[in-house]
Protein backbone atom coordinates (compact mmCIF):
# COMPACT_ATOMS: atom_id res chain seq x y z
CA UNK A 1 0.00 0.00 0.00
CA UNK A 2 1.38 3.54 -0.69
CA UNK A 3 2.35 5.87 1.76
CA UNK A 4 0.47 8.97 1.94
CA UNK A 5 1.44 12.31 3.22
CA UNK A 6 -1.67 15.08 4.24
CA UNK A 7 -0.63 18.57 4.96
CA UNK A 8 -2.97 19.54 8.21
CA UNK A 9 -4.63 22.50 7.27
CA UNK A 10 -3.56 26.37 8.11
CA UNK A 11 -2.36 27.17 11.35
CA UNK A 12 -2.90 30.48 13.09
CA UNK A 13 0.90 30.76 13.65
CA UNK A 14 2.99 29.26 10.65
CA UNK A 15 6.22 27.73 11.81
CA UNK A 16 8.12 29.18 9.21
CA UNK A 17 7.89 32.38 11.14
CA UNK A 18 8.41 30.66 14.90
CA UNK A 19 9.92 27.32 15.03
CA UNK A 20 11.76 27.33 11.91
CA UNK A 21 12.28 31.14 11.86
CA UNK A 22 16.15 30.64 12.77
CA UNK A 23 15.90 29.50 8.98
CA UNK A 24 14.82 32.41 7.33
CA UNK A 25 18.15 33.78 6.16
CA UNK A 26 18.02 30.89 3.93
CA UNK A 27 14.87 31.02 2.92
CA UNK A 28 14.11 34.43 1.79
CA UNK A 29 17.75 36.22 2.48
CA UNK A 30 18.43 40.08 2.04
CA UNK A 31 20.18 39.42 -1.75
CA UNK A 32 16.63 38.15 -3.40
CA UNK A 33 15.20 41.60 -2.37
CA UNK A 34 17.81 44.19 -4.09
CA UNK A 35 15.55 44.83 -7.53
CA UNK A 36 12.44 44.93 -5.33
CA UNK A 37 13.50 47.41 -2.69
CA UNK A 38 14.92 49.77 -6.30
CA UNK A 39 11.48 49.54 -7.38
CA UNK A 40 10.08 50.35 -4.08
CA UNK A 41 11.79 52.82 -2.71
CA UNK A 42 10.96 55.14 -6.42
CA UNK A 43 7.42 54.60 -5.09
CA UNK A 44 8.18 55.58 -1.47
CA UNK A 45 9.83 58.49 -2.08
CA UNK A 46 7.52 59.79 -4.41
CA UNK A 47 4.37 59.06 -2.79
CA UNK A 48 3.52 61.86 -1.45
CA UNK A 49 4.45 65.69 -0.78
CA UNK A 50 6.66 66.82 1.57
CA UNK A 51 9.22 64.97 3.92
CA UNK A 52 9.76 61.10 3.90
CA UNK A 53 12.24 60.05 6.26
CA UNK A 54 10.94 57.96 8.78
CA UNK A 55 8.59 54.63 7.71
CA UNK A 56 6.77 51.86 9.85
CA UNK A 57 6.87 48.60 7.95
CA UNK A 58 3.93 46.56 9.14
CA UNK A 59 4.61 42.48 9.24
CA UNK A 60 8.77 43.25 8.47
CA UNK A 61 8.98 39.39 9.75
CA UNK A 62 12.45 39.08 8.77
CA UNK A 63 13.86 42.24 7.59
CA UNK A 64 15.27 41.33 4.31
CA UNK A 65 13.60 43.88 2.73
CA UNK A 66 13.79 46.66 5.38
CA UNK A 67 18.21 45.63 4.70
CA UNK A 68 18.03 47.67 1.91
CA UNK A 69 15.80 50.51 3.00
CA UNK A 70 17.27 51.37 6.12
CA UNK A 71 20.14 53.81 4.22
CA UNK A 72 16.79 55.77 3.09
CA UNK A 73 14.77 56.10 5.98
CA UNK A 74 14.79 55.78 9.83
CA UNK A 75 13.36 52.55 10.15
CA UNK A 76 10.75 51.24 12.82
CA UNK A 77 9.92 47.32 12.21
CA UNK A 78 7.20 45.36 13.87
CA UNK A 79 5.65 41.94 13.33
CA UNK A 80 3.85 39.74 15.41
CA UNK A 81 6.20 36.89 15.83
CA UNK A 82 8.93 37.44 18.20
CA UNK A 83 10.88 35.02 16.49
CA UNK A 84 10.82 37.22 13.31
CA UNK A 85 11.62 40.14 15.34
CA UNK A 86 14.88 38.68 16.70
CA UNK A 87 15.70 37.35 13.21
CA UNK A 88 15.69 40.84 11.86
CA UNK A 89 17.81 42.33 14.73
CA UNK A 90 20.86 40.61 13.89
CA UNK A 91 19.94 41.77 9.88
CA UNK A 92 19.19 45.28 10.93
CA UNK A 93 20.38 46.47 14.52
CA UNK A 94 20.71 50.46 13.52
CA UNK A 95 16.43 49.69 13.59
CA UNK A 96 13.66 50.08 16.30
CA UNK A 97 11.85 46.94 16.74
CA UNK A 98 8.76 46.23 18.39
CA UNK A 99 6.61 43.20 18.68
CA UNK A 100 2.93 43.58 17.91
CA UNK A 101 0.33 42.50 15.54
CA UNK A 102 -0.85 44.72 12.11
CA UNK A 103 -4.40 44.34 12.97
CA UNK A 104 -4.57 46.13 16.27
CA UNK A 105 -1.12 48.08 17.11
CA UNK A 106 -0.89 51.74 18.37
CA UNK A 107 2.29 53.00 19.14
CA UNK A 108 0.96 56.66 19.59
CA UNK A 109 3.04 58.83 16.96
CA UNK A 110 2.87 58.50 13.25
CA UNK A 111 5.39 58.55 10.40
CA UNK A 112 6.20 59.70 6.91
CA UNK A 113 5.87 56.20 5.69
CA UNK A 114 3.95 53.78 6.46
CA UNK A 115 4.48 50.22 4.66
CA UNK A 116 2.57 46.80 4.57
CA UNK A 117 4.46 44.45 2.23
CA UNK A 118 3.49 40.94 1.52
CA UNK A 119 2.28 40.39 5.03
CA UNK A 120 -0.80 42.10 4.22
CA UNK A 121 -1.97 38.96 2.80
CA UNK A 122 -1.82 37.23 6.47
CA UNK A 123 -4.96 39.42 6.50
CA UNK A 124 -7.44 36.48 5.69
CA UNK A 125 -10.79 38.21 6.71
CA UNK A 126 -12.38 41.32 5.54
CA UNK A 127 -12.27 42.38 9.38
CA UNK A 128 -8.74 41.77 9.29
CA UNK A 129 -7.90 43.19 6.36
CA UNK A 130 -9.78 46.52 7.22
CA UNK A 131 -8.04 46.83 10.55
CA UNK A 132 -4.56 46.25 9.24
CA UNK A 133 -5.37 49.48 7.00
CA UNK A 134 -6.94 51.29 9.54
CA UNK A 135 -3.80 50.84 11.55
CA UNK A 136 -1.19 51.55 9.03
CA UNK A 137 -3.40 55.09 8.18
CA UNK A 138 -3.62 55.58 12.10
CA UNK A 139 0.08 55.56 12.20
CA UNK A 140 0.86 58.11 8.88
CA UNK A 141 1.18 61.58 9.26
CA UNK A 142 -0.96 64.25 8.02
CA UNK A 143 -0.01 64.33 4.26
CA UNK A 144 1.87 61.21 4.74
CA UNK A 145 1.78 58.40 2.44
CA UNK A 146 0.35 54.47 3.06
CA UNK A 147 1.87 51.58 0.64
CA UNK A 148 0.33 48.51 0.89
CA UNK A 149 1.77 45.55 -1.52
CA UNK A 150 -0.48 42.73 -1.64
CA UNK A 151 0.87 39.70 -3.88
CA UNK A 152 -2.77 39.16 -5.48
CA UNK A 153 -5.78 41.16 -5.80
CA UNK A 154 -8.77 38.85 -7.20
CA UNK A 155 -8.68 40.24 -10.79
CA UNK A 156 -4.90 39.18 -10.82
CA UNK A 157 -4.96 35.92 -9.01
CA UNK A 158 -3.04 33.02 -10.66
CA UNK A 159 -1.65 29.55 -9.40
CA UNK A 160 2.01 29.79 -9.10
CA UNK A 161 4.66 27.29 -8.42
CA UNK A 162 7.96 29.04 -6.89
CA UNK A 163 11.03 26.72 -5.28
CA UNK A 164 14.16 28.37 -3.56
CA UNK A 165 16.48 28.14 -1.20
CA UNK A 166 20.24 28.59 0.11
CA UNK A 167 23.06 27.90 2.13
CA UNK A 168 24.35 29.03 5.60
CA UNK A 169 27.96 29.95 6.30
CA UNK A 170 27.28 27.71 9.21
CA UNK A 171 26.82 24.73 7.13
CA UNK A 172 22.84 24.35 7.50
CA UNK A 173 21.09 24.81 3.89
CA UNK A 174 17.46 24.99 3.04
CA UNK A 175 15.63 24.33 0.04
CA UNK A 176 11.87 24.66 -0.39
CA UNK A 177 8.55 24.21 -2.41
CA UNK A 178 5.66 26.89 -2.67
CA UNK A 179 2.21 25.84 -4.69
CA UNK A 180 -0.44 28.43 -4.15
CA UNK A 181 -4.00 27.61 -5.51
CA UNK A 182 -7.61 29.39 -4.83
CA UNK A 183 -9.57 25.77 -3.36
CA UNK A 184 -12.66 27.90 -3.64
CA UNK A 185 -12.70 30.80 -6.33
CA UNK A 186 -16.16 31.30 -4.46
CA UNK A 187 -14.57 32.80 -1.26
CA UNK A 188 -12.19 35.77 -0.58
CA UNK A 189 -9.14 33.20 0.25
CA UNK A 190 -6.45 31.30 -1.09
CA UNK A 191 -3.75 28.86 -0.04
CA UNK A 192 -0.08 27.93 -0.30
CA UNK A 193 1.38 24.55 0.68
CA UNK A 194 5.12 24.94 1.74
CA UNK A 195 7.49 21.85 1.60
CA UNK A 196 11.35 22.31 3.39
CA UNK A 197 13.80 20.35 3.10
CA UNK A 198 16.35 21.33 6.19
CA UNK A 199 19.79 20.35 6.00
CA UNK A 200 21.69 20.58 9.68
CA UNK A 201 25.15 21.69 9.70
CA UNK A 202 26.16 17.98 10.37
CA UNK A 203 24.51 16.50 7.08
CA UNK A 204 20.83 15.94 8.99
CA UNK A 205 18.40 16.07 6.68
CA UNK A 206 14.99 16.88 8.02
CA UNK A 207 11.38 17.98 5.99
CA UNK A 208 8.71 19.89 7.32
CA UNK A 209 5.75 20.87 5.64
CA UNK A 210 2.87 23.74 5.89
CA UNK A 211 -0.13 25.46 4.68
CA UNK A 212 -0.73 28.83 5.19
CA UNK A 213 -4.36 30.84 4.22
CA UNK A 214 -4.42 34.50 2.94
CA UNK A 215 -6.81 36.84 1.85
CA UNK A 216 -8.23 37.72 -1.63
CA UNK A 217 -9.79 40.92 -2.02
CA UNK A 218 -10.64 42.68 -5.01
CA UNK A 219 -8.86 46.13 -6.08
CA UNK A 220 -12.04 47.97 -5.19
CA UNK A 221 -12.37 46.56 -1.76
CA UNK A 222 -8.51 47.91 -0.52
CA UNK A 223 -9.06 51.38 -2.33
CA UNK A 224 -12.76 51.46 0.04
CA UNK A 225 -11.04 50.88 3.13
CA UNK A 226 -8.13 52.95 2.53
CA UNK A 227 -10.82 56.24 1.84
CA UNK A 228 -13.18 54.95 5.21
CA UNK A 229 -9.54 54.93 7.24
CA UNK A 230 -9.08 58.58 5.92
CA UNK A 231 -6.56 57.85 2.93
CA UNK A 232 -6.78 59.16 -0.45
CA UNK A 233 -5.94 56.14 -2.95
CA UNK A 234 -4.78 54.73 -6.04
CA UNK A 235 -3.15 51.48 -7.29
CA UNK A 236 -0.52 50.96 -10.26
CA UNK A 237 1.36 47.47 -10.94
CA UNK A 238 4.79 46.64 -10.12
CA UNK A 239 7.24 44.81 -12.49
CA UNK A 240 6.25 41.78 -10.51
CA UNK A 241 2.28 42.15 -12.06
CA UNK A 242 1.65 43.08 -7.96
CA UNK A 243 -0.91 45.57 -7.65
CA UNK A 244 0.83 48.35 -5.41
CA UNK A 245 -1.83 50.34 -3.45
CA UNK A 246 -0.63 54.00 -2.55
CA UNK A 247 -2.62 56.18 -0.54
CA UNK A 248 -1.74 59.90 0.85
CA UNK A 249 -3.38 60.72 4.62
CA UNK A 250 -6.04 63.59 4.04
CA UNK A 251 -5.92 66.17 6.98
CA UNK A 252 -7.92 64.80 10.00
CA UNK A 253 -7.84 62.16 12.50
CA UNK A 254 -8.48 59.71 9.86
CA UNK A 255 -7.94 56.73 11.59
Amino acid sequence: MALRTVIPPPLEEPQLYTDLASWWPMFSPPEEYVEEAEDLLDILRTAAPGPATTMLELGAGGGSLAFHLKSHFTLTLTDRAPEMVAVSRAVNPECEHRVGDMTSLRLGRTFDRVMVHDAIMYAADRDSARATVQTAVAHCRPGGAVVLLPDFVRETFEPTTESGGHDSPDGRGMRYLMWTWDPDPEDETFETAFAYLLREADGTVSMSQERHCFGLFRREDWLTWMREAGCSATTRRDPWNREVIIGVRESGDGG
